[in-house]
Order: C-alpha cells, then sequence, then structure tokens
C-alpha cells in the first residue's frame, strides 16, 4: 500500500500555500474531452502537478470521459505519459502511485443517457472508496457547441444535484458564445442547471502570475498609482502576438478569427485589470465590480475604419523556413474573410482614463511570441534640455510582461556618460525566474485549484462576459459588412500596413516589443 502523501510530507510544498491553507478538501474532477490537447498538454499535468505540491487530497479522484473503447487502466496510462511528458515539477512514483488510485474512465457519448448513468455510479463508488464526500467538478474540455447537451445530461442524470454539505460545479472553456446573443443563450442554459456561484469560467491567461501581479504593482505599492491616470498616461497598448500560424486548427479557426479568439476575453480582461479602479476587497464579488464598471465604460470611435484594422497573413519565409499564407492551410477555405490579425483602438469614459486611447492588437505569423501591457506616459516639459540633448529620448514607458520572459521593464531617461549632456532611454528590469526561487505554478494548476476550493476572483462572470460582446459585436458586423479580400501581411512582420496607420493618425507608433 502506498504511503499517503499529505502537505506536510511533501519536500514540493510550499510554504506560502500551507501559511494560507490553500489546500482542496475531499473532492473529483471529472474532465469531458480528455482525448484533446488541453486535456493532454495542461489539464492532466497540472492535476499531478498539484498533487505533488501537496494540495489535493490523498483520495483525490480523476475521472475522464471520451469517446473511446477504454477501461480504467488505458486511461491511467494516458494520464501517466501526459504526465512524464508535460508536468512542471519533478515525477515522483510515490506521488504517482497516490493520483493512480484514483483514476478512473467512462466511455460514451455526449447523448448516451446510459454512459451519463455510468458515470453517476463511478462518483457514488468514488465517494466511498476515495471520501470524495460528494464534491466533484466537471471540467468541459469541449467544443462550445457540445455545452448545451452535456449540462442537460449532468442535470437528467441527477450528476448537477448538489446536496447538503456537498458541491457541484461546472467549468467552461472559452469561447463563451460567438456573440452577445449566443453568449446570453449559453449563460441561460448553463446556469438552469447550476448556480450562478457554481459556474467557472476558465481564461487561463487570468490565472497567469504576471496578470494577477498587475493587481499587486498598482495597489501594494505607492509608486505608481498616483500617476496611473489621464493626467500622466498618453496611452495604453496592449499586445498578444503569436510567432505560428493556425497549423491544424484551420477548421476550428474558420468564422472565428483574432478578435473572438483572443481579444474578446484575454484582451479585454487585461485592458479591464489594467484600467479598473482600486477594489475594496481582494475577492471576487469586489474585484469583477470594478472590471465590470470598466467594461461598461468603454466606447468605440465613430470610425471604425479608422480605428481598427484587420488581415491575413501571406505565404513568405519565416525563421528561415517557408511557410503557407492563411489561406493555403490544409483545409482552409480559400475565399475565407476570416482575419488573423485584429488591431483596434478603445475610449475608456471615466475621469480616470477620459482622453486616454488604449490600442489592442493580436495577431498570427507575427515578429515573436509575447504578450504585454505597455503604459506609456506623456512627455516631461523639456525645458531644461536643449532639444539636441534629449533627440535620443522616447517617453517613459511601464511595460508588464505577461509571456514569455514574465516580468515588468521601466523606461526612462538617463544621462549618457561623458562631458556633455546628453540624454537617452534606459531600462530597468524585473524578471520573475532572476527574482524568486519559488517556481511560477502553471496557469490552469492555480486555476483548477481555485475551482475545487470555491474560489472565484479569477473567473469572468457572465455579465463580464456579456459586456466584452457588447464592445466586440458593432465591429465585427462593421467587417462583415465590409466584406473580403482583406489585406494580407508578410509572416515575421507586426501586421498589416493599416494597423499602422490606425495608430499613426493618432501622432503615435506602435511599440517594437
Amino acid at each position: 500500500m502506498p504511503v499517503p502523501i499529505t502537505p506536510d510530507s511533501n519536500p514540493l510544498r510550499h510554504e506560502s500555500d500551507r501559511r494560507l491553507n490553500r489546500i482542496a478538501g475531499p473532492s473529483g474532477l471529472v474532465i469531458f474531452g480528455v482525448t484533446g490537447d488541453l486535456s493532454r498538454k495542461k489539464l492532466m499535468p497540472a492535476v499531478y502537478d498539484l498533487a505533488n505540491r501537496g494540495l489535493l487530497p490523498p483520495g483525490f479522484a480523476l475521472v475522464g470521459f471520451a469517446r473511446r473503447d477504454w477501461e480504467d487502466q488505458d486511461f491511467m496510462e494516458v494520464v501517466h505519459e501526459s504526465v512524464k511528458k508535460y508536468a512542471r515539477t519533478e515525477f515522483r512514483e510515490e506521488v504517482w502511485e497516490q493520483l493512480a488510485q484514483g483514476i478512473r474512465f467512462v466511455p460514451g457519448e455526449f447523448g448516451d443517457d446510459a454512459a451519463f448513468q455510468q458515470l453517476k455510479e463511478t462518483i457514488e463508488e468514488l465517494d466511498e472508496d476515495r471520501g470524495t464526500m460528494g464534491n466533484h467538478a466537471f471540467y468541459l474540455s469541449i467544443p462550445p457547441k457540445a455545452f448545451p447537451q452535456v449540462t442537460e445530461q449532468l442535470r437528467r442524470s441527477g450528476l448537477a444535484e448538489q446536496k447538503e454539505g456537498q458541491w457541484r460545479r461546472v467549468v467552461i472553456e472559452k469561447p463563451f458564445g460567438s456573440n452577445l446573443q449566443t453568449a446570453r443563450e449559453l449563460n441561460a442554459v448553463v446556469e438552469s442547471v447550476f448556480p450562478a456561484d457554481s459556474v467557472f469560467r476558465i481564461d487561463h491567461y487570468l490565472g497567469k502570475e504576471t496578470v494577477q501581479n498587475i493587481l499587486a504593482l498598482r495597489f501594494a505599492n505607492q509608486l505608481y498609482e498616483p500617476i496611473w491616470n489621464a493626467n500622466y498616461v498618453d496611452h495604453v497598448q496592449i499586445t498578444m502576438a503569436e510567432d505560428i500560424g493556425v497549423g491544424g486548427r484551420a477548421g476550428y479557426y474558420d468564422g472565428i478569427g483574432a478578435a473572438r479568439d483572443v481579444i474578446q476575453n484575454h484582451i479585454l480582461q487585461l485592458l479591464a485589470l489594467t484600467a479598473m479602479e482600486e477594489p475594496i476587497a481582494f475577492d471576487a464579488a469586489a474585484l469583477r465590480a470594478e472590471k465590470e464598471k470598466v467594461l461598461a465604460a468603454v466606447s468605440l470611435p465613430k470610425d471604425l475604419g479608422a480605428a481598427t484594422a484587420r488581415g491575413q497573413y501571406a505565404g513568405g519565409w519565416q525563421g528561415g523556413e517557408r511557410v503557407p499564407g492563411f489561406l493555403d492551410e490544409e483545409g482552409m477555405n480559400p475565399e475565407s474573410t476570416t482575419e488573423t490579425f485584429a488591431a483596434m483602438r478603445l475610449d475608456i469614459n471615466t475621469r480616470r482614463w477620459s482622453g486616454v486611447p488604449f490600442y489592442l492588437r493580436t495577431g498570427k505569423r507575427l515578429g515573436r511570441r509575447v504578450t504585454e501591457i505597455a503604459v506609456v506616459f506623456k512627455r516631461a516639459p523639456q525645458h531644461l534640455f536643449a532639444d539636441s540633448q534629449t533627440s535620443e529620448l522616447g517617453q517613459n514607458a511601464l511595460v508588464i510582461r505577461v509571456q514569455p520572459d514574465e516580468g515588468v521593464t521601466i523606461r526612462f531617461g538617463s544621462k549618457v556618460p561623458g562631458a556633455g549632456m546628453q540624454v537617452r532611454d534606459v531600462t530597468m528590469d524585473f524578471g520573475y525566474g532572476h527574482a524568486f526561487t519559488e517556481a511560477s505554478p502553471e496557469a490552469y494548476e492555480r486555476l483548477i485549484l481555485d475551482v475545487l476550493l470555491g474560489d472565484p476572483p479569477l473567473f469572468p462572470r457572465h455579465e463580464e462576459v456579456e459586456l466584452s460582446w457588447k464592445i466586440l459585436d458593432p465591429i465585427e458586423e462593421f467587417w462583415a459588412a465590409q466584406g473580403g479580400p482583406l489585406e494580407q501581411y508578410a509572416p515575421g512582420s507586426w501586421g498589416p500596413s493599416s494597423a499602422d496607420a490606425l495608430i499613426e493618425r493618432d501622432g503615435r507608433s506602435w511599440r517594437r516589443p
């Protein structure tokens, strides 16, 4: 019999976790769609990493549901392979043995009543054998079109029923609808089965340490908040760039595009955290209230043609390799008007941000993989220095790097060594990897643990989702009316020329990350 792994016996257990008592109680996780990439590369490894850190109970249960003719042992081998290949923490046999005892598999399709009855019986057996005590989260790592069917099956089979002293929760991956109407329909379906506080909408970006550090940077320090407003900030740029194409996701991506895939969720959440007022507490209700105020205050410029840009990557050379254009990707409709690059200017009608434009951009096959928030400050009055002395001086900027090199960079002016007075830009850099000995947990570790704890600050509620669609829908409708073909941009570049024109009209330019 394996020795139980407890929080106190695990050498990888973080002292901060012990101090904050962030340890999941008796519980289990059911994953629908365990054969997909998300499950194999992120969810299963995250569960193991949590167990390895002592943050899961010894009797934790992991159940897979998929259309495969597998036994428990077959699924266990899949989990083992996934953990060995993708887990963040070292593989330890005693931890695996403890976790493996709670692994089960239920074969079936989403419309199969008998399969959901078997799932219910499996969970009841785990309650008895593993001590999960009726506490289970259902992770829907499945196509959005299947959400209504699976949630209805959970209701019909009684799996969604929460008896006294127990909890049942559902986890939904983005996208949350494809526009405001479908988002409302989806929310109505899901919340007719699960109470609102039992629905966890995953945006994995909100689980990243750097994203959470936006709150610490702003509100735990006296240095930045006094100048975090229109009196000092010239503009804000939020960039999420990828250096890869759609690859095998052509069928999924066509008809969705960069704006729906990234701006509606990830980037607008980053905007809300950057622009929000200080919440009265670090809890879900207070954080959501402030984010919702920001999203509700966002306004679109009157001329959407001048304030937005979109394009598709063309074929060509990138990184010494010949790559296909978006319309040439396998399985792609050659007449597609789906954008792989999107940029826009938004304004926030609040006292703090009046007159400060927020420029958002995202795209595939760009210069490098990077996500950052750049707060660019107004120029200081140059009464003291001659123009020739500050010709190489730009604007001060605070850049929050979300990925891949997580950290914060501050750009400011400094005197160049020498007899004369010459001022030019220098940077002061903070990197997570250099400043802390603790390894940052992967985003899904944090989010799965929050689900099991019932701790929802990092999960958007349906109000935030709907407000985001209210911002994006008019732009999508404008683009649809324009039709195609779309402007092409070279792979490895930073997007179409229309994106440069968008920001240059305001006398500004995009940062080069």
